[in-house]
């Protein structure tokens, strides 16, 4: 066989081998960023208008939050944070509209104790979309729910319904760090 022949077997059985890489690199992070964003993962990709640009958006979420000093609660602080989630939810009965409130004042109190930076909504969404992506869609219900309380425009069941919702994401704050689960989060 002649060199020329054997370039022309060789360079598109390269070039193939290289595209097929790729395209395993590129199916691996996607699944990597969809196990780890959850349901996230396709509203990031439906805002973005690709997944490329999706993808690139959710790993610079995933260095940012890897640049958080974030920590776990110790015992005493757990305990307090429970006791007045308690408190909030006990408030509920004769004051929903403010134990709303005071809920999403408590969630975001808890967040900014882990370490994560509480000054503007969407920023909190993006950063605690790295590690509770499945609660997220709580949060957010809980917000506008709160917003809708604000102006006076919420139901008793909404309020009911936002409370479920922050507590899913107080939860999950409050106990990580301290659980034995297999991953060591």
């Amino acid at each position: 066989m002649s060199t020329g022949t054997l370039l022309a077997i060789i360079i598109p059985a390269v070039v193939v081998i290289a595209l097929i890489a790729v395209a395993l690199v590129a199916a691996r992070r996607r699944r990597r960023l969809q196990d780890r964003f959850g349901p996230e993962y396709e509203r990031t990709v439906e805002d973005a208008g690709s997944r490329r640009a999706a993808e690139r958006e959710l790993a610079e979420r995933e260095k940012r939050h890897d640049s958080l000093e974030l920590r776990p609660l110790q015992s005493s602080e757990r305990d307090r944070y429970a006791r007045e989630w308690n408190g909030v939810q006990e408030e509920f009965v004769d004051r929903p509209q403010e134990a709303v409130h005071d809920a999403d004042r408590l969630v975001t109190a808890l967040m900014k104790a882990r370490g994560y930076p509480t000054e503007d909504f969407d920023q909190q969404v993006r950063d605690l979309s790295v590690e509770h992506g499945r609660t997220l869609e709580h949060y957010r219900a809980a917000h506008e729910i709160n917003a809708l309380s604000t102006r006076q425009q919420a139901t008793t069941e909404q309020l009911r319904g936002a409370m479920v919702h922050y507590r899913a994401l107080f939860d999950e704050l409050l106990a990580e760090g301290h659980r034995s689960d297999s991953t060591g989060s």
